[in-house]
């Protein structure tokens, strides 16, 4: 029986890593599943080793304060690979920790595949190098990244991006308003604040700021936030009962919740591509620790932040970084955005454009299909 270990370490992880465990059950029920991720990856069946809550941080600062925590989930990993030799190791972006991980792989001999490649080309560039010496085949989401590693000889895969089988709703606008108890004739704006309680710290009380103030501005407006499934509704509820302004909270359903949206204010990440794919008009937010963002400043040398403009390699939506995301700002971004119907539409129409830079969706059968090409061959995919 082969064993496969799936290393994920945050939400967009768990979710992709859930999607590659289905299709590989679905092609080779006989193969055995462990690793790291959150609910997906374990209703996908894959056990598990630990959760991805345990490790996951935003930036040095946190990483400093957690260290004792993901040194005692890296020993448990390490001594797992020494023990149960898996036939091949899957890292899932993540790469402060997965490469280490990875480097503790290659040293026992167990091979490893790359699956959704660490942002290399926005910073700490050399990792090109150090993933070329660490796996065998690398597998990216991104057209641009096959050219990066193709140059610095690694065996490399452009599969496109997963999350084209997954972002979508079935529901129509009213539908979807309806089913969340949302009042179906008043525009609605959707609150990503993202899937770490540091995040949530760091930007929720802006955003329901920011929310505040836009109610003052359009009285027809009303706000929902999906909570993502590694967070308690009841610590985002310490949040939003605070605050004077109604947020409609929904038990994960994005997709549904973006249908429901006329527009979004969304923290950077996964969550600004999903938005996109589903051409809601958004503001970008994001914000560090002081420390973290002063060694960002030294490290990242990319034009955007969000995902979504990266893809489109231009600013399609706006960015609010650090200072810059204050709930003025905020409101001042989103007030553009709807009130200008032109801006607006052209705005839509952009962001529908990014679906057909991302491929054909069916990502994760690909993926699927190499890696048991691989468990079944020399090695080699």
């Amino acid at each position: 029986m082969k064993k496969v270990m799936i290393m994920s370490g945050e939400a967009s992880g768990d979710l992709h890593g859930a999607n590659l465990a289905r299709e590989l059950l679905k092609k080779e029920p006989s193969l055995c599943l462990y690793g790291v991720g959150s609910k997906h990856m374990r209703e996908a069946g894959v056990r598990m080793l630990a959760d991805a809550s345990d490790i996951s941080v935003v930036g040095a600062l946190e990483a400093l304060t957690r260290l004792g925590a993901i040194y005692k989930v890296f020993s448990q990993l390490k001594k797992f690979l020494k023990q149960e030799r898996p036939d091949l190791l899957i890292l899932i972006d993540f790469p402060e920790f997965n490469i280490k991980l990875g480097k503790a792989a290659k040293k026992l001999g167990i091979p490893v595949l790359y699956y959704i490649s660490p942002q290399v080309w926005a910073w700490r560039k050399g990792r090109v190098k150090i993933i070329a010496g660490l796996v065998k085949t690398m597998i990216v989401v991104l057209p641009f990244e096959k050219d990066i590693y193709e140059k610095a000889g690694v065996d490399v895969r452009y599969v496109g991006h997963p999350l084209m089988d997954v972002v979508r709703s079935d529901l129509s606008q009213a539908e979807a308003r309806m089913q969340l108890g949302l009042d179906r004739g008043r525009r609605t704006i959707a609150l990503l604040p993202g899937s770490r309680t540091k995040e949530i710290t760091y930007l929720l009380p802006d955003m329901i700021a920011a929310a505040g103030i836009l109610k003052e501005r359009f009285q027809d407006l009303q706000f929902v936030l999906p909570v993502a499934h590694t967070l308690s509704e009841s610590f985002i509820r310490k949040f939003t009962d605070a605050s004077r302004v109604p947020v409609k909270l929904v038990d994960g359903r994005v997709y549904d919740a973006l249908r429901a949206s006329d527009a979004a204010i969304v923290t950077s990440g996964t969550a600004t591509l999903e938005t996109g794919l589903m051409a809601v008009p958004m503001v970008i937010v994001y914000r560090f620790s002081t420390l973290s963002y002063l060694i960002g400043r030294m490290l990242i040398d990319v034009q955007h932040i969000g995902l979504v403009n990266i893809v489109a390699g231009k600013r399609v939506v706006p960015e609010l970084v650090q200072h810059a995301s204050t709930p003025e700002n905020m409101a001042d971004a989103m007030t553009k955005i709807l009130g200008d119907p032109v801006a607006y539409q052209q705005m839509r129409n952009e962001l529908a454009g990014i679906r057909i830079l991302l491929g054909e969706g069916g990502t994760s059968s690909r993926v699927a299909s190499a890696v048991l090409d691989f468990l079944n061959s020399d090695g080699r995919i």
